[in-house]
């Protein structure tokens, strides 16, 4: 009897135990920890010790940048305490040298697209070419979107959004009727709803944009433009160029926040202290400090 109960506790530990991990990427923690598994078994190391996982780790370090490391790091870690009962997050040194592989690193950010760059595209550039682009450069903007959100929209999201978040597109410099011509052109044998069709030549067909193609919407706008550095014109160009825009306009922090979906104040802040708005204010605050002030006199 003791021995019935005693497979079941063990059966019912392994299935909860095979649920540990994430389901959607399972199959990369996996990855990382037979990978790590690999080299100690190459390297003859039997015991998962600090020393074993800062030699492993320094290896890594010299051809991955810090963001990859600590994701290598977080699911070597999951699966350790999983498989192997180790918590490697008790390891000082291991953290401390991770933090120091980020020193100094700065995050690439996407270049922006001003409120007359985007004004001369969308007046000058060919609908029977750009008109699918267009319309995603409109709603990205407008709705400070990310670009899987762009993908996913689909024709009933006009009246009622899945994105948690609602806005609203105006006829401002013609855009309505951009979006208009964009839902007219829809063939009326596609069977899916997603709102963003492959277009050419002045024609939609069936097949749904993807998240590449919707992706590199700023590059061509960019490209059109001649913009320079092109490539650094990233699908996360439309989100930040909405935010931007805002705080050049002198939006507060609270309705950035609403608008764009943040929870955090740290990210719209960055927006509002690098705007041209915001540094304008600050140069005539400084400057009205000065003209109200007395000056330093030299003796």
């Amino acid at each position: 009897m003791n021995n019935c109960e005693s497979e079941e506790i063990v059966e019912a530990a392994n299935i909860a135990i095979s649920n540990l991990l994430p389901t959607k990427s399972r199959s990369l923690y996996d990855i990382a920890y037979n990978r790590f598994k690999k080299w100690c078994a190459e390297k003859n190391f039997q015991v998962y010790s600090e020393n074993v996982l800062l030699a492993y780790f320094s290896k890594n370090a010299k051809n991955y940048k810090s963001s990859t490391l600590w994701a290598q790091y977080s699911m070597v870690k999951s699966c350790l305490i999983i498989y192997d009962n180790i918590d490697i997050s008790k390891f000082p040194k291991l953290i401390a040298f991770l933090k120091r592989t980020g020193d100094g690193y700065q995050a690439k950010k996407s270049k922006i697209l001003t409120k007359s760059e985007i004004d001369r595209f969308l007046s000058s550039a060919d609908d029977k070419e750009f008109l699918m682009i267009k319309v995603g450069l409109i709603l990205g903007i407008v709705g400070a979107c990310r670009t899987d959100e762009l993908v996913n929209l689909t024709v009933d999201d006009i009246e009622d959004t899945k994105i948690p978040r609602i806005f609203v597109v105006t006829d401002v410099g013609n855009m309505l009727e951009l979006f208009r011509k964009y839902l007219s052109l829809r063939p009326p044998h596609v069977k899916h709803k997603r709102l963003f069709l492959y277009y050419k030549a002045g024609k939609c067909s069936s097949q749904p944009v993807g998240k590449n193609t919707m992706g590199k919407i700023p590059s061509v706008v960019a490209s059109y433009l001649k913009l320079p550095d092109v490539a650094c014109y990233t699908g996360h160009c439309l989100r930040r160029s909405s935010a931007t825009l805002l705080a050049d306009a002198g939006v507060d922090i609270t309705t950035i926040k609403r608008h764009a979906g943040w929870k955090s104040t740290t990210v719209a802040e960055g927006y509002v202290e690098n705007s041209i708005e915001n540094k304008t204010k600050i140069a005539n605050q400084v400057l009205v400090a000065r003209v109200d002030g007395e000056a330093p006199t030299m003796a």
